[in-house]
């Protein structure tokens, strides 16, 4: 059985690869191995190391501390499909873009009218 820790940093390793839009077969040769053992380390099947964990945290571009739980309530925060789209559209738009979705998402989280810049 494995480990709730191994099983969330799996989770973590999927997600961040999903994220990054990352076939399992490209994060595998990033780091060196098979995409059959990236599957393992996302299913916990197989514990990653700290070295390979490293390894994999610099190829997806993320924090060590992004593979770990929370101190959150439940331990951790699972992304929605709408959530990681809206993550996605950020990461792939201009820097006018980042700042108008950001004022859009601030304004919304306000309720106050959005103010929009001209790209």
């Amino acid at each position: 059985m494995a480990h709730p820790v191994d099983i969330h940093v799996g989770k973590q390793i999927r997600r961040l690869r999903w994220l990054a839009e990352m076939p399992q077969v490209q994060l595998g040769e990033a780091v060196g191995v098979k995409f059959q053992q990236i599957q393992k380390y996302e299913t916990a099947a197989n514990r990653v190391s700290a070295s390979r964990l490293y390894e994999i945290a610099k190829a997806l571009d993320a924090s060590i501390l992004s593979f770990f739980p929370s101190d959150s309530p439940d331990g951790s925060h699972e992304f929605t499909a709408d959530e990681i789209n809206l993550i996605r559209a950020y990461r792939q738009t201009t820097d006018t873009g980042r700042q108008s979705l950001t004022n859009i998402a601030n304004s919304v989280c306000r309720n106050l009218p959005v103010a929009i810049a001209a790209e």
